[in-house]
């Protein structure tokens, strides 16, 4: 995505960033970001920014069950998924997933000029 930058923890995990802010980034081991209703810490689990709290709360009935979120991201327009449960997602599906969080922190002049050559026209 354009204007976008990868970095990496102390512990390693990624997180991608535009203009400084996150995007979406792959949980630490052991942090309170990512918690099974268990009480297990989760490691596989990636964090994806959303519009808005009416947006996040579409994410979540997904009828799948695959995205959730954690008492840590109560209040915060973003979504959890579990790495394996990606599979569940079709190509189009997870681009869209990025896409759309990168869409939350990209400047507007950019993500107008990249959706104007990445999607399609609408058709009427």
């Amino acid at each position: 995505m354009p204007e976008s930058t990868k970095e990496l923890s102390d512990d390693g995990c990624p997180s991608y960033l535009v203009h400084g802010k996150v995007f979406c980034f792959h949980t630490a081991a052991g942090g309170p970001d990512a918690v099974a209703p268990t009480g297990e810490r989760l490691d596989d689990v990636l964090m994806f920014r959303v519009d808005d709290l009416d947006a996040k709360e579409l994410v979540l009935a997904d009828p799948r069950g695959i995205f959730f979120t954690t008492p840590h991201f109560d209040g915060y327009a973003a979504v959890l998924i579990r790495i394996p449960d990606l599979a569940q997602l079709d190509r189009s599906e997870l681009r869209d997933v990025v896409v759309d969080a990168w869409l939350t922190r990209a400047h507007k002049r950019v993500a107008k000029a990249w959706l104007a050559e990445h999607e399609p026209a609408d058709v009427e």
